[in-house]
């Protein structure tokens, strides 16, 4: 089995998901209403699918898609540029002694689905699997 490059063991702790989900709402809540002053960013429309924190909580990495998965190099870079604004932003919402640095990567989930769906609707493994 493949190791994981954020976590290696039996998985992220419960602590690491709480904070990662509570940060996940926080950043998303931050984007939608438009809190960052950059009109670039602004006026993109983000989807913050995950966030995976390090197992000390001093780094989280959101997973993002810009809607309709148009301008993902231009999303990565805008947020990259505002990443202490909307950590200040995250922080003051949650509350934490210490705020996790933020990392910003690419949503693939959606294109594996896609890929998912793709590969279960070929006929060889459709013939397969209803066998």
């Amino acid at each position: 089995m493949a190791k994981n490059k954020f976590h290696d063991g039996p998985g992220p702790s419960q602590r690491q998901l709480r904070v990662g989900e509570l940060i996940r709402r926080s950043l998303s809540e931050v984007l939608a209403r438009g809190d960052v002053h950059d009109p670039d960013l602004n006026r993109m429309s983000i989807t913050v699918g995950e966030v995976r924190t390090s197992p000390d909580l001093k780094i989280a990495t959101a997973f993002v898609l810009p809607l309709g998965g148009k301008g993902q190099e231009d999303v990565l870079k805008l947020l990259a540029r505002n990443k202490s604004e909307l950590r200040r932003m995250v922080g003051k919402k949650l509350g934490l002694k210490f705020t996790p640095d933020l990392r910003f990567r690419l949503d693939e989930t959606f294109d594996q689905m896609d890929e998912t769906r793709r590969m279960l609707s070929q006929y060889a493994v459709r013939r397969d699997v209803e066998e």
